[in-house]
């Protein structure tokens, strides 16, 4: 049968379009645009080291999630027979036995990472998080593993200083804002590139929002002395129960600003440029969209700074997509009230911003660094 000049240019046609679209849509899968997040703050494992692996992350993120971080939890929670019996806690909260630090951790992460495909490893963005922030020798376990395993780390964290319920059980010295342990190692990481995700509550669990945060001055004392550091604040200070705080006064009538006013103060201190605030997990998400007057406040902060916040999931070890993205749609009522600017930077820019810088850096420490 021959086939007519007409109906083979419109086959034509019909086979130029599709392939248009086809390298269209390539191309904006290549650039990232159909995803919708970068994750500053992921989990692979809990507090039994027990989670899941990387090619599962994988799975998890498919086509809706470019780039993650990847790092398990610091700490391991110790199963005391004489509290729990055959009962085996794998959260903090299930049992009155301590938590130790776990440094295999970091060198787990390395082998789920180094596992993976170049293409598949480009992904993601292992961090380091298995050392005692309260101890002097912190910085050498952060500086051996970047050794040990070169190519592989980009940041450092996230860690904890201050945490409801947790840090009162960590076994041995209290995790402390004003330890010069820590500041060594903040000091290591803005020598070495390394970024920081960093988890230090505001204040204590269930404080009277009517006064000051006892834990704001030391952070912000430590912040500044850091300048060269890049360091995200993780949930913005915020937790389970450690609530925004709002106006209030002293004894003496002195008024003390709310926490959007502090945030405020610290997007425009020169001072603290290098400081950026995750918006993660589920139990901040909670604060945000709470009521109208949040919303608009975060938001309006938001949208006026959009380079200096990030979206994470916090998300520990999800079984499946669902549980995976249910934060992200937790945050849905903010999405819909930032600029599409804001919400660009926020959920995929800053993230690609600041992590490749970071990937950059620390691969230049190593190769002047580390032997081969």
């Amino acid at each position: 049968m021959q086939i007519r000049p007409s109906v083979s240019i419109a086959f034509c046609l019909v086979f130029l379009f599709l392939f248009q679209f086809q390298s269209a849509f390539a191309q904006k899968n290549k650039s990232g645009n159909q995803y919708l997040f970068n994750d500053s703050h992921f989990h692979l494992t809990n507090y039994i080291q027990e989670g899941i692996s990387t090619l599962k992350l994988l799975e998890l993120m498919g086509n809706k999630v470019e780039r993650s971080t990847l790092f398990g939890i610091p700490l391991q929670q110790h199963w005391s027979y004489s509290n729990s019996g055959t009962f085996a806690p794998d959260y903090y909260l299930e049992t009155d036995a301590p938590l130790y630090y776990y440094s295999f951790t970091d060198a787990y992460i390395a082998m789920q990472y180094n596992s993976l495909t170049k293409k598949q490893q480009a992904r993601l963005d292992p961090m380091i998080t298995g050392f005692n922030p309260s101890d002097m020798y912190g910085v050498k376990h952060i500086e051996r593993v970047l050794r040990t395993f070169p190519g592989v780390f980009t940041g450092i964290g996230e860690f904890s200083i201050h945490k409801e319920f947790v840090s009162s059980k960590v076994t041995g010295e209290v995790a402390s804002l004003t330890n010069p342990a820590l500041d060594s190692i903040l000091d290591f990481a803005g020598r070495t590139g390394l970024l920081v995700i960093l988890h230090n509550d505001v204040n204590f669990p269930m404080a009277d929002d009517k006064t000051k945060p006892v834990y704001l001055d030391q952070m912000l004392d430590l912040l500044k002395r850091h300048a060269g550091t890049t360091i995200i604040w993780a949930h913005v200070g915020l937790g389970r129960i450690v609530r925004p705080f709002r106006y209030g006064a002293t004894p003496t009538g002195e008024p003390f600003p709310s926490q959007v006013e502090v945030l405020e103060d610290m997007l425009e201190d020169p001072a603290l440029s290098h400081v950026y605030f995750d918006l993660s997990w589920d139990e901040v998400a909670k604060y945000i969209v709470a009521s109208e007057e949040s919303l608009e406040n975060t938001a309006r902060v938001i949208n006026k700074y959009p380079d200096r916040f990030l979206f994470g999931t916090d998300v520990v070890a999800p079984p499946n997509e669902d549980r995976y993205l249910a934060v992200y749609h937790m945050y849905q009522p903010l999405w819909d009230v930032l600029t599409p600017e804001a919400k660009e930077k926020v959920s995929k820019g800053n993230y690609i911003r600041l992590f490749d810088t970071a990937r950059e850096q620390v691969r230049a420490w190593e190769k002047a660094n580390v032997r081969k």
